[in-house]
């Protein structure tokens, strides 16, 4: 019952995870002429999250596992403007894609991987939450950079990509750590809570903070 209770308010993110998975398996079904049958599930799966978001939003303040995960107003509103970006993004990319032979189930399943990564961060009340969700999103981003195997271009730029990337990763678990070791919690209201109230170790709060902001900033730049 309370694993219930934790998997209706993500029960978009899961809708999107299992056809995502479906998605690829039904690719390799696919010629590759027909794949406007994949770019149309991906569409449906898009549609599908957004009526779930819809259908499942309540009144108040929800949270989930251990309150690692929220669902309010602001996160579904943005949930919904993600799917809108990402389903105008697959319409405006298609002819560029087909032009240069992309056009594939699998830079429409890293999307969606993308997408659900967007989420996560979306509905992240904890640190690790929030880790999880960028990570899952750079990835993602990874692998569609070098989507075009034969180019060396795409193949130097993902390298650098993963290689910033990780660079800051480390930046970002690292400040996170020290944030616990000021504050003694990783929970973004704790955190914020025991800022407010003076009880964190200033000198270690600054430093995670820097190192969490840059971590951000290589991140999301």
């Amino acid at each position: 019952m309370d694993l219930m209770i934790d998997l209706m308010p993500a029960g978009a993110e899961i809708f999107l995870l299992v056809m995502t998975c479906v998605i690829l398996i039904a690719d390799l079904t696919i010629r590759q002429n027909g794949r406007l049958v994949t770019y149309m599930l991906v569409q449906f799966t898009l549609l599908g999250c957004s009526l779930i978001t819809v259908g499942t939003h309540g009144s108040g303040v929800v949270y989930a596992f251990n309150n690692m995960y929220v669902d309010d107003l602001m996160s579904d509103v943005l949930k919904l403007l993600t799917y809108l970006a990402v389903s105008m993004m697959l319409v405006y990319s298609r002819l560029y894609l087909t032009v240069r032979g992309l056009f594939s189930g699998e830079f429409m399943a890293l999307a969606l991987f993308a997408t659900l990564g967007m989420m996560v961060m979306i509905s992240a009340n904890h640190f690790l939450t929030l880790y999880l969700g960028l990570e899952l999103l750079s990835l993602s981003l990874y692998a569609m950079v070098a989507l075009q195997r034969d180019s060396a271009i795409a193949t130097e730029a993902a390298m650098k990509y993963f290689i910033l990337g990780a660079l800051a990763s480390g930046l970002l678990l690292y400040g996170m750590s020290m944030l616990y070791g000021a504050t003694g919690s990783l929970e973004l209201g704790a955190v914020a809570n025991a800022i407010q109230s003076g009880a964190a170790d200033k000198n270690l709060l600054v430093f995670g903070l820097v190192f969490v902001v840059s971590g951000l900033a290589f991140k999301l730049g």
